[in-house]
């Protein structure tokens, strides 16, 4: 994409998006160029409806859509300075689904399983304080504020700063694992070179801990994250407090995480039950 391709990259940096939002937007900006082989700026609504039509053909996730479309649609809107182009683009709906939430014993046999104090640190940072897989790997020293027993979330989703609570349990852990592998500062977290730890480390280290558990379900990052919601909703804990301790803007996505749970379920009694009399017509 030449000149325009680094422009690109630093309209993407000046708006302030994660890194990882910024390089998603630019490899589906940058497959779309190549699709046509032409420079973006000879592109414009023709070949980006030919584009859409092309990846709903193939079968394109609706949340895979997205992520195009958001791509594309920042390259005209502000490098290009051409949002007419894109003004056409609708976001494509998603199903909603349930999130999957794993049992405490579930939990407890992955903590196990994972015998890297460095990853079931991690592991119990998203599990235990709510953190996404990136903001955990982000993290520095100075962000475990044992003092106030506080973690410093600096690097939040769209760059917005969160504190959330850090538990005696969490901090032994942090405390435990810093005392055996002594990571060079100001990473909290780091890979055999010395740099900070990817995401996709971490994820793998999960997936190998889940399968040495014998664990059947997935449990992704995500699944650790949606399971701390769920189960602070269950313990009793306001959804909107859940939703701070997430960092989420909308309470709307935070519902989505805690809408259905099996303990509040199973303590919900139906209406039928308390009929007058209703006893007497089923015997």
């Amino acid at each position: 994409m030449g000149k325009i391709g680094d422009q690109m990259r630093q309209d993407l940096a000046a708006a302030g998006y994660a890194e990882g939002t910024r390089r998603a937007y630019w490899d589906v900006a940058r497959a779309f160029v190549a699709r046509f082989m032409k420079p973006p700026a000879e592109l414009g609504r023709d070949e980006i409806r030919q584009y859409a039509e092309e990846l709903r053909a193939k079968g394109t996730s609706a949340s895979r859509l997205k992520q195009h479309f958001a791509g594309i649609k920042f390259l005209y809107e502000k490098t290009l300075g051409r949002p007419a182009e894109v003004s056409f683009l609708a976001w494509p709906r998603q199903a909603r689904r349930l999130p999957h939430v794993a049992s405490a014993e579930d939990i407890g046999a992955l903590f196990v399983a994972l015998q890297q104090p460095k990853y079931r640190a991690i592991a119990m940072l998203m599990y235990g304080a709510g953190l996404r897989v990136g903001e955990a790997c982000r993290l520095e020293v100075t962000d475990i504020d044992a003092g106030r027993m506080v973690i410093h979330v600096r690097h939040g989703k769209g760059n917005r700063p969160r504190d959330v609570p850090l538990s005696p349990t969490l901090l032994l852990a942090l405390r435990a694992y810093w005392q055996q592998e002594r990571p060079p500062k100001p990473h909290m977290f780091v890979s055999r070179r010395g740099t900070r730890l990817s995401p996709e480390s971490m994820r793998t280290a999960l997936k190998r801990a889940r399968y040495d558990a014998g664990l059947k379900r997935r449990l992704t990052p995500h699944v650790l994250r949606h399971t701390f919601a769920t189960h602070l909703l269950e313990a009793g804990t306001d959804v909107r407090v859940i939703q701070e301790l997430l960092g989420h803007r909308n309470l709307t996505t935070t519902e989505g995480y805690t809408r259905v749970t099996h303990a509040l379920m199973s303590r919900t009694t139906s209406p039928l039950e308390r009929l007058p009399g209703v006893d007497k017509l089923v015997r």
